[in-house]
């Protein structure tokens, strides 16, 4: 009865370390889990970012008369200024997330809408007069 308890105390003594050597090696600022500062977070993120901005600011773009804009995958768009009609891919519409719908070619954009590109599949807005517009995300002029 004694070498079975002390067999158990062993593998408990055992298994404790093990856990509590497990538990510092993974502890915040370890070399398995190293701290960042938040400039160096920033600094890769806008590694990503479309156009040369990072991808939490938004860029004032003018667009002619006749140039459409065509966001990427997860382009944000609001129009600020000027009259714009929205492009689709064809089978599905530009996401006006302010309205709450999808908007066709041809549909007009409201002012101060933010308007959302899902994928990256030829949608955007057509600029109808001179427009001022924000985005934030990958997008083309043409």
């Amino acid at each position: 009865m004694k070498r079975i308890a002390a067999a158990l105390a062993i593998i408990f003594s055992v298994f404790a370390v093990t856990v509590a050597v497990s538990a510092a090696a993974d502890s915040p600022g370890s070399e398995n889990d190293p701290l960042v500062t938040k400039s160096y977070v920033d600094s890769q993120i806008a590694k990503y970012g479309g156009n040369g901005s990072a991808p939490n600011e938004y860029t004032v773009v003018e667009v002619k008369a006749g140039q459409s804009v065509l966001g990427g995958e997860g382009t944000e768009i609001i129009l600020r200024s000027g009259e714009a009609s929205a492009i689709d891919n064809g089978a599905n519409g530009v996401s006006d997330l302010t309205a709450g719908q999808d908007l066709i070619t041809g549909q007009n954009v409201s002012l101060n809408h933010l308007l959302l590109v899902p994928r990256d599949d030829g949608r955007g807005i057509y600029a109808l007069t001179d427009i001022f517009v924000m985005i934030r995300g990958p997008y083309s002029l043409q």
